[in-house]
């Protein structure tokens, strides 16, 4: 990370009402005024902001839409930096052409959103839900209520990146056994399936970690839900059109999936009276995986420094350019 100050002022749009301080200061000590946007924000919006501004910067909060519209509207634009990882809102092929770099915050928030997704698995496993429901209401089913272990589950993670990676780990240190959506002998020590249909019979809980792409979107659709073991429980901290919304639905109520964790969904936020939210063996969350004091000051940090450095003609870290 660098605190060296480039040669011009620049400009940089931050898609949020707020940013770190700490990553604030790199960027106006390196000569850099800071725009930021209130909510809601639309393609329109952005367009409007970032051409007002002249930014040659754009710091990329959320799933904000950076379309090829928007970036014709931003001729000084030299940088998306998005604050985190996920950059399925960006219209890639328009950036590229236009010249513009996009980078990412790579494996910054990684521990969080694995300690996310590990605690979604522990709460669905011993139904902590549906516990603290009951006794809220009076109940106290004592040692009548017959939990299961989480030890010696099977995890099957799909997406084997820093967070996959992390998730792996945290997963088996708990004593579950870890089976990778992956080439045989490239998932560290843990075992591993290449082929996404003959992982879903072996696993208990289903773990996806995977980018939004074209080749991910509805990966797991009513087929693969289907060949999951009856009981099984499927975690989603990637996002949320990975998954077939209306099969998960179906494979939820018809209690073939024991009950999902869930932190990204196909629209978000999720409406009120969404049928998810009936349905109390889901557990839902706003899609806050990799948001704690800690991740993002990291994030907001090499998000800083990857603009900063990039203006500055120097080169970022391995896999920060995409």
């Amino acid at each position: 990370m660098t605190t060296t100050m480039t040669t011009t002022a620049f400009n940089v749009v931050v898609t949020a009402e707020h940013w770190a301080p700490e990553a604030q200061a790199l960027v106006l000590e390196a000569g850099g005024q800071i725009h930021f946007m209130a909510e809601p924000i639309t393609a329109e919006s952005l367009a409007e902001r970032l051409a007002q501004t002249g930014a040659q910067a754009l710091v990329l909060r959320g799933s904000k839409p950076v379309s090829a519209a928007v970036l014709r509207a931003a001729p000084a634009l030299r940088i998306v930096a998005k604050n985190g990882a996920g950059v399925d809102s960006v219209d890639m092929e328009a950036a590229r052409a236009q010249g513009v770099a996009v980078a990412v915050a790579l494996a910054a928030n990684a521990p969080a959103v694995a300690e996310h997704a590990l605690a979604l698995m522990l709460a669905l496993v011993r139904q902590l839900p549906q516990l603290n429901q009951q006794v809220r209401a009076g109940g106290w089913a004592g040692s009548s209520w017959q939990g299961r272990d989480f030890r010696g589950s099977t995890v099957g993670i799909v997406g084997y990146g820093a967070i996959g990676r992390a998730t792996a780990q945290l997963a088996a240190a708990l004593g579950a056994k870890v089976l990778v959506l992956r080439p045989a002998g490239q998932a560290d020590d843990f075992d591993c399936e290449p082929d996404l249909r003959q992982l879903l019979p072996r696993v208990d809980i289903l773990s996806l970690h995977c980018p939004l792409t074209e080749q991910t979107r509805g990966l797991i659709g009513a087929s693969e839900l289907a060949l999951l073991r009856p009981g099984s429980l499927l975690i989603n901290t990637a996002r949320g059109p990975v998954v077939d919304e209306t099969a998960l639905l179906a494979a939820l109520e018809s209690g073939h999936l024991g009950g999902a964790g869930l932190d990204t969904f196909d629209i978000e936020p999720l409406p009120q009276g969404h049928p998810l939210t009936r349905l109390p063996q889901v557990l839902l969350t706003p899609h806050v995986a990799g948001v704690t004091r800690q991740a993002a000051l990291r994030v907001a940090m090499l998000t800083a420094a990857n603009i900063v450095d990039h203006l500055a003609g120097r080169p970022l870290p391995a896999g920060h350019l995409l």
